[in-house]
């Protein structure tokens, strides 16, 4: 490489060719860059696309996630949408390995963060990395106006190279007359061209950066690199620069010269269309000889009476090497007239000349697509109705053709002063003159039009077909010759006439391909319904490519189905025959384009065409075309038959590849892009959980973008009644794995979700919200149908019903599963349920049930049905999930519609499932107390009940108030009782999931199964050392914890079969009471005070002036009973301590200690010595008065509260149970006299007791 000169000789000598460039003109035009990019959706698609095709295989997924994040941050109008994805595409883009596509990406997410320096320069990151890519197909604007002005010279050295070549040779200026030599050193000449152009972009990138991040200094330009002939090829390789996966071949490969090494060295033409896959800064040229050969020459008169006795004779169309054989001097004689003009293009730097007219530009205009052309010549391109750039095929978005390209033509009006020659006006070679094939094809065309002999017209059609098919004509030619009206109607006349099928075919094959490029060769089909009715008639008798012109003719589904058509698109479907002519389209594919039309334009019926597409077995055909370009269409024939029949959504879930609907669907019109999303959303409706799942994976997991990304931002803009639907989906992908505390999928999904819920002006988006938040459940019948009402009837008590679903679904689809299969599907249905459950209801602190509560007031029954089964199963779950304070909540929206449902409806289940809810509500005193008014009607609609519903005798017991003692409702009968006095003392007893864990003096811990009146040991572990005095169970986490007397607190995973020890915290104490949250634990040493002890191993003593006897957690607040009688109230957030009750002095030498302490629904109850004739307090722990006490006479020593009981064990084995609502003893459980009760815990239902005695003796108690 050298610097260039001022004479064609190598030199040394350095030039500066241009002045200093400012950072505030790169600025400029990057951002006007940039901003055009931001403002234009389809020039960003088709820019990401060119990038994507380029980058490695590990990099193409990420790299597309990026730039869906970059949209939604361009399309979101939400700031805080817009700021969050900003942020993510940057980390993410930051995280990958600088390529083009994330510099590119980045400078977008630094134009619009308003960052306008770092936008530049990593735009400029691109110009360096992959110069060729940036200036043909990325950013050719850009290039012209920071690049190509510094590059005169370039162009200037490249004329004289070129110069030089031409001379050396024979003084053959004219391309089709240089010998092999001279293509040669014109081939290297444009490689080195090339290979010049991206050294000097890659160098002057770098100094643009360099000039941005100087922005005062004042910085030159650096010399321009030129090749020294003879060195280019070793030289520049040295400094070529590639980044991995982007390589443009374009720099390898010009057409011209492969065209001239053929002529050179073969001696025969070849395809004179031949142009490069990636066009340079301007098109390539192509020789003068191949534009000629292209025009038809013009014949003499006998040439031309030849010609037409030609035309006679049969092989009409065989003509095309007669036709050049026949080829005169005229030819070499227009060649010579242009000779001048042809030198000066031929001469000139390849940018300056016109790809079309091949000459040197007078008015050069740039597309959007990056190339430039002569304004006459592009503009007669575009009248005569083409949409496409001529070079690279991409379509054109407006017919306007932009202002003249001024950058480019003064750098050829300054090369025209160093180069003149005579001016000439550019001349189109698009158009093309009539030849002897275009005179055959006339004759061929007045035979099918005016001919009376069958045979004659037969024969001319079979010509003509052979013709298109051969491609002797341009197509332009060809098809502005046939679609007429008067051929068109010639070809109709001989579907009606001949009865010959090739004859047929051909005729059906051109006006197919005919009326797809034309739409008025459609218009005059269908001018005349009999002819519609022809063509139809021909593919009932069997030719297949009759299909395709129907589709194209759009007839009304209602006449096709008159018709009897849909049959035979069936028919067509199924069949293997192979089809001769090769059309625009497959006949198949037309057939399901056809069925998908029918099936869309007759909404309110088709269910017959549904059941023959599935008992045809056609269903599985159309499945199969969702790996074609018709899958859109397909899928409206697969979700109209999934509606229609829903057993047929099991056939397309087993059968179906959604990977090629995954990656189009970004591209996709809104309402194809919804029809996808509605298919996608009921094949998640199987009766499967497990394979619903699997299905939501695929969706989640394949294809080249991000599928919930994609969601995201057709859901920021759906309009209402599309809305529920794609957030329901979306919704259901982001639960899929554990779900994180935040997410901007989930928080949009349900605030879409709400959204349409409260809008009243849109009953339909109301409807299909609450359909949408019931089918979350997940439980579907076989066919597909919510089984949300038969399953919450079966938790009502009417278990009848469900079961009798269950087994006509059974006995109609002829299921059989294994058992064990249908246990691990339950499961997940469980844990699915619970899951989508808890996040819609603490979204927004219960806001679901105000908008449940508004569709409850409607008028509309539809709505009101669907919003009362939704609020039911959500309040349902309420009464399952931990309580976080919303059910009051749900209880202020709701309690007043289920009340009124339950008095006034006369259908059982309605008022089953009214019951049901109400159940939720009793089992919390403001509860109760809400209801207070309405207790007469309920204790009637509950006697009515009680006989069908176990849940309605429970109930009655709670609102009873025919008796005036509480004891006349409460009783106990003891289930079970377990010796384990080989382990010493029962210390600590605690439940959970229906398991029962028990710690022992020996340091061993049980766990027992608790499901039925027996327990069942299910596994003995003994890792303790010393005593097991405390057990808890964390719900949040579903870990059990274990503290001992060996100074150890133990954490165990929870599982089916058991429990294992994942971790163990050592702490310096000995550990007598323990309670924990979820990153600490609080216990009591031996000692004063209470230790605080974090996860991370840091520890600290609490209440140093105090000896506790007890503890309780609720909230952050730590409740403290002591030997003194005092209650201390810690708040573990601030720290700061409250007196709920003071100490006491000893009595003769006697401690008064607070054994126990439960904490129940604000209630803090403590157990105590009964020194003013109450053992037990009631504290309110929101501002430490004194609520109530029990006036037990026992001398507690444990004790267990439930939403309706308070447990009192003692030291003398007898067990106390006390109304909490009332406060009056309703039951005393008599255990063992001789022993003492040590602690008690209540079963995650409250409806059984466990109870641990000093003589190893664990008991069980139900409520009967």
């Amino acid at each position: 490489m050298l610097s260039i000169t001022n004479n064609n000789k190598s030199s040394s000598t350095t030039t500066t060719t241009t002045a200093p460039m400012s950072a505030a003109e790169i600025l400029s035009h990057t951002a006007l860059f940039l901003s055009e990019t931001v403002s234009q959706p389809e020039l960003r698609r088709q820019l990401h696309s060119t990038f994507l095709e380029r980058v490695p295989t590990a990099l193409a997924k990420p790299l597309g996630f990026a730039s869906q994040t970059v949209e939604t941050a361009i399309c979101s109008s939400s700031p805080s949408v817009r700021a969050s994805s900003l942020r993510l595409a940057e980390k993410l883009l930051s995280s990958n390995p600088a390529n083009p596509f994330s510099s590119f990406l980045l400078s977008l997410v630094h134009h619009i963060s308003h960052r306008a320096l770092d936008a530049a320069l990593s735009l400029l990151d691109v110009f360096e990395a992959e110069p060729s890519l940036s200036r043909l197909e990325i950013a050719p604007f850009l290039f012209q106006e920071l690049f190509l002005v510094h590059f005169a010279q370039i162009l200037e050295w490249y004329d004289r190279q070129r110069s030089n070549i031409l001379d050396s040779g024979n003084a053959q200026s004219i391309l089709s007359e240089m010998n092999g030599g001279q293509a040669s050193a014109l081939k290297d000449l444009e490689r080195d061209y090339e290979v010049l152009l991206e050294d000097n972009c890659r160098i002057f990138a770098q100094y643009m950066k360099q000039v941005l991040r100087s922005r005062e200094e004042v910085i030159f330009p650096p010399a321009i690199l030129l090749f020294r002939r003879g060195e280019s090829e070793d030289g520049g390789d040295q400094h070529h620069i590639r980044n991995q996966g982007f390589e443009s071949p374009n720099r390898r490969y010009n057409p011209i010269w492969c065209e001239l090494e053929d002529r050179s060295f073969e001696s025969k033409t070849t395809d004179s269309k031949r142009l490069s896959k990636f066009p340079s800064l301007c098109p390539v040229r192509v020789s003068a000889e191949v534009l000629m050969n292209q025009i038809p020459s013009r014949q003499n008169d006998d040439s031309q009476t030849q010609d037409k006795e030609n035309i006679q004779k049969p092989a009409l169309f065989d003509s095309t090497k007669k036709q050049q054989q026949s080829r005169k001097l005229s030819d070499r004689r227009c060649v010579d007239d242009s000779s001048m003009e042809e030198a000066s293009s031929c001469n000139a730097p390849k940018d300056f000349v016109c790809p079309i007219t091949t000459r040197i530009f007078e008015d050069p205009v740039t597309l959007e697509t990056g190339q430039t052309y002569e304004r006459e010549a592009i503009q007669e391109w575009v009248e005569r109705g083409n949409s496409t750039c001529p070079i690279t095929r991409h379509k054109l978005h407006s017919s306007d053709l932009p202002k003249t390209n001024y950058v480019l033509k003064r750098l050829i009006a300054s090369w025209r002063e160093r180069n003149p020659f005579p001016s000439v006006s550019p001349k189109s070679v698009i158009t093309t003159a009539d030849g002897a094939i275009a005179a055959d094809l006339r004759l061929a065309i007045a035979d099918v039009c005016t001919s009376e002999v069958l045979r004659e017209a037969e024969a001319a059609v079979l010509r003509i077909g052979r013709c298109w098919r051969e491609g002797a004509l341009e197509q332009h030619q060809m098809l502005a010759m046939l679609a007429k009206p008067p051929v068109i109607n010639g070809f109709v006349e001989m579907l009606l006439n001949s009865v010959d099928e090739q004859v047929l075919r051909a005729t059906v094959f051109l006006l197919s391909e005919l009326g797809w490029r034309d739409d008025n060769v459609v218009q005059t089909l269908t001018r005349v319904d009999s002819d519609v009715e022809s063509i139809i008639q021909l593919l009932k008798k069997g030719v297949v490519e009759a299909v395709v012109l129907v589709y194209l003719l759009r007839p009304s589904a209602t006449s096709l189905v008159e018709m009897e058509l849909p049959g035979y698109l069936l028919d067509t479907l199924n069949s293997d025959e192979e089809v001769e002519y090769k059309m625009f389209m497959e006949p198949k594919a037309a057939a399901v384009l056809l069925l998908a039309r029918i099936l869309g334009q007759l909404q309110g019926s088709g269910a017959q065409i549904v059941r023959s597409i599935v008992s045809t077995g056609a269903i599985d055909k159309i499945v199969e075309a969702l790996q074609t370009e018709q899958r859109v269409g397909a899928v409206s024939i697969l979700l109209r038959c999934i509606l229609e029949d829903g057993k047929c959504r099991n056939i397309v879930a087993r059968k179906a590849e959604l990977a090629s609907l995954l990656e189009i669907l970004f591209q996709l019109s809104d309402g194809e892009r919804l029809q996808v999303i509605h298919f996608f959303s009921e094949l998640v409706k199987l009766n499967r959980r497990n394979l619903n799942e699997k299905i939501l994976r695929t969706l989640k997991d394949e294809g080249t973008f991000s599928t919930m990304h994609t969601l995201l931002i057709y859901l920021q803009n759906a309009l209402p009644d599309q809305s529920p639907i794609v957030a329901g989906l979306l919704l259901q992908l982001d639960l899929l794995e554990e779900p994180r505390k935040m997410s901007i999928y989930r928080e949009e999904a349900i605030d879409a979700l709400l959204s349409c819920l409260r809008n009243s002006e849109s009953p339909a988006a109301q409807i299909s919200a609450a359909e949408t938040i019931l089918s979350l459940q997940g439980r579907f019948s076989y066919s597909g149908k919510s089984l949300s009402r038969a399953i919450l009837l079966k938790r009502a008590g009417l278990e009848r019903s469900y079961v009798a679903f269950m087994r006509r679904d059974q006995r109609r689809h002829n299921i059989s599963s294994n058992a064990q299969d249908t246990m691990e599907d339950e499961k997940a249905a469980e844990e699915w349920e619970r899951k989508v459950a808890f996040y819609l209801v603490s979204h927004e602190f219960g806001l679901v049930f105000e908008g449940l509560a508004q569709g409850l007031r409607s008028n509309n029954e539809e709505l009101n049905s669907v919003c009362f089964m939704a609020a039911t199963w959500l309040i349902y779950m309420l009464s399952i999930l931990p309580d976080t304070g919303i059910r009051g909540a749900a209880r202020v929206c709701l309690l007043d519609h289920f009340v009124s449902i339950f008095k006034s409806d006369k259908n059982i289940e309605e008022r089953a499932l009214s019951m049901l809810g109400l159940n939720s509500f009793i089992n919390h005193t403001e509860g109760l107390q809400d209801l207070a008014g309405h207790t007469k009607d309920i204790l009637k609609g509950l006697r009515e009940l009680k006989k069908s519903s176990a849940m309605a005798f429970e109930m009655l017991k709670v609102f009873s108030q025919e008796h005036d003692n509480s004891a006349d409702i409460w009783s106990h009968q003891e289930l079970s009782q377990e010796d384990c006095s080989n382990n010493g003392e029962v210390l600590a007893v605690t439940c959970f999931k229906g398991k029962l864990f028990s710690g022992h003096s020996d340091g061993t811990i049980k766990v027992w199964s608790a499901r039925g009146s027996e327990l069942c040991l299910v596994q003995e572990i003994r890792e303790h050392t010393k005593p097991v005095t405390s057990l808890t169970v964390l719900q949040s986490t579903e870990k059990l914890y274990s503290g001992s007397v060996d100074r150890t607190v133990r954490i165990w995973s929870i599982l089916e079969e058991g429990i294992y020890c994942e971790q163990v915290e050592e702490v310096k104490d000995q550990i007598n009471n323990l309670v924990v949250a979820t990153n600490i634990a609080c216990f009591i040493p031996q000692g004063a005070g209470v230790k605080l002890h974090s996860w991370n191993g840091t520890s600290k003593l609490l209440n140093q002036h105090k000896h506790a006897k007890c503890l309780a957690l609720v909230q952050g607040k730590l409740y403290c009973g002591c030997h003194d009688s005092s209650i201390q109230e810690i708040d573990l957030v601030t720290g700061t301590l409250g007196n709920i009750q003071t100490g006491t002095k000893k009595l003769i030498g006697k401690a008064n200690p607070v054994y126990a302490l439960q904490v129940h629904d604000g209630l803090l109850y403590a157990a105590g010595p009964s020194l003013d004739g109450a053992n037990v307090k009631i504290w309110s722990t929101s501002n430490y008065s004194l609520v109530g006490s029990l006036p037990s006479t026992l001398d507690v020593r444990t004790m267990a509260v439930s939403s309706e009981l308070v447990y009192l064990g003692s030291k003398v084995g007898s067990v106390e149970v006390w109304c909490r609502k009332k406060l009056n003893r309703v039951e005393t459980l008599q255990t063992n006299l001789t022993s003492k009760i040590i602690c008690m815990a209540l079963d995650t239902n409250q409806d059984m007791l466990v109870i641990g005695t000093s003589d190893g003796r664990i008991q069980t108690w139900g409520l009967s």
